[in-house]
This record gives C-alpha cells, structure tokens and sequence, in this order.
C-alpha cells in the first residue's frame, strides 16, 4: 500500500488528549501536535510505510505514527 492512501485523507487526521501530551513530550514542542504532525506527513521527503494497522512515517529524524483506519496520530518520537 502506498503512502498515498493516508495522504487522501490527510484532513481527517487528529489525535487525542493524551496524544498531544505525548507528542509534544516526545519531540520537546510547544506546537499544536497535529499541525506539527500533517507538516511531517505532507514534507516531500518523507517516507511513509503502512505495516498492519498502522502508517509509518520518517522524516527528519521523526517517526510518527497514524493508525490507518482513524487516522489518530498515536506517538511521535525522535530516532535513536
């Protein structure tokens, strides 16, 4: 499957409470953790994979993970 797929419904992407916490501890921001998320996913560099329900998408040393069928921005986190 390609990254186009999540791409299509890149509008319907949110996340939860306890997602932007996570979120913005993770990559230390005080941005608003969706937008800073859709920036990420929509960047030409970046790499999306989908593996089961999840897309995988690296970009600029951040993977962030979306679940597929919600499109909820589960965790962000910086590569090791």
């Amino acid at each position: 499957m390609s990254g186009n797929e999540l791409l299509k419904d890149i509008d319907k992407l949110h996340t939860t409470v306890r997602g932007v916490v996570r979120i913005k501890k993770n990559l230390d921001i005080d941005d608003d953790a969706v937008e800073y998320g859709r920036a990420l996913i929509l960047d030409p560099r970046a790499e999306i994979k989908r593996n089961g329900k999840n897309w995988y998408v690296s970009v600029e040393g951040v993977i962030v993970t979306v679940n597929a069928y919600s499109c909820t921005i589960i965790t962000a986190h910086r590569v090791k």
